[in-house]
């Protein structure tokens, strides 16, 4: 059974804190939003901190965030933004006190690593969603399904698909976040156990040929045979070689679990782009697939 942090509520105190790459500028735009959601916002000593490319060297990126998952008085924690740098400091943190005094944590990109060992470890909720550094840029409606997933509204999505998707119905609680981060996190401490869960994958900036090996790497490590679904949000940037990789994203992705029966579908609306929609990773998803579209329903009532 999996844990849902309590829901946050006007007046909370939420904190902001950078565990990977550092901030090209202040969060004037991410405060101003969270505090019209009626939040208490505290930065974190990372906020403008500079480490070569990180917030900070390890060990006050580590500190940063111990100080918020011990602080009871903290409701909420958002990652700044992503980057580079949380597996660098991830093994400095005592996650333990989440177990007794559970939090939501936001983020995506290389937040994927936290996601995946809070999962793994703790079996606690978290927000796969818009980060403070992407504030600005962020459409309407994914700020929105952010607020709705932290406040305990309901969440659910009807999208349409670009490419065909392969049609059924499942549930199950979903893991995921970036593929890149996924394949990081294989064989350690941080890597969830795949059956019979549904699997959200996104990247950004990757060449094709690396996406195809990624996939392959999940599918050799048993990680995709029994999944209940595969939901591909975004996969933008993508590159390709002088000599072309022959496939797109999609062909990849149908070729590599061909032999598997579970439901497939594109273009969910997350991942590094403007419409980045929350998801609640560790949580019970139903999930409906259809030729070209796709609804994705969380059922709170769910005991996973």
């Amino acid at each position: 059974m999996s844990i849902t942090p309590p829901y946050l509520q006007k007046g909370d105190k939420v904190a902001i804190t950078c565990p990977a790459k550092k901030l090209p500028g202040p969060m004037t735009d991410a405060v101003a939003l969270l505090q019209s959601w009626g939040l208490e916002i505290i930065l974190g000593e990372t906020i403008g901190a500079s480490y070569h490319q990180f917030a900070g060297d390890d060990d006050l990126r580590a500190k940063d965030m111990q100080r918020f998952i011990d602080d009871d008085s903290i409701k909420a924690i958002f990652a700044a933004r992503g980057g580079y740098g949380t597996v660098r400091m991830i093994d400095k943190v005592d996650f333990s006190r989440l177990a007794t005094n559970p939090k939501w944590l936001i983020g995506f990109s290389d937040i994927t690593l936290l996601h995946t060992h809070i999962y793994r470890n703790y079996k606690l909720q978290t927000i796969h969603g818009q980060m403070p550094v992407n504030i600005t840029d962020a459409s309407a409606s994914s700020l929105t399904s952010l607020k709705k997933a932290l406040f305990g509204h309901e969440v659910t999505y009807h999208f349409d698909s670009h490419s065909p998707n392969r049609p059924g119905n499942a549930g199950g609680v979903v893991i995921g976040g970036n593929l890149s981060l996924l394949i990081s996190a294989l064989g350690s401490v941080s890597d969830p156990d795949y059956d019979g869960k549904i699997l959200f994958i996104e990247d950004v900036g990757e060449y094709l040929y690396a996406v195809d090996r990624m996939m392959h790497t999940l599918k050799r490590a048993g990680k995709l045979k029994n999944l209940a679904g595969l939901i591909v949000g975004g996969f933008t940037d993508i590159k390709d070689n002088d000599i072309p990789f022959g496939q797109t994203v999609p062909q990849i992705i149908m070729e590599v679990v061909k032999d598997y029966n579970y439901p497939v579908c594109f273009d969910f609306p997350a991942g590094h782009i403007p419409n980045n929609h929350a998801i609640i990773l560790g949580a019970y998803m139903q999930l409906r697939v259809m030729q070209q579209s796709a609804n994705a329903t969380y059922n709170k009532n769910t005991d996973v």
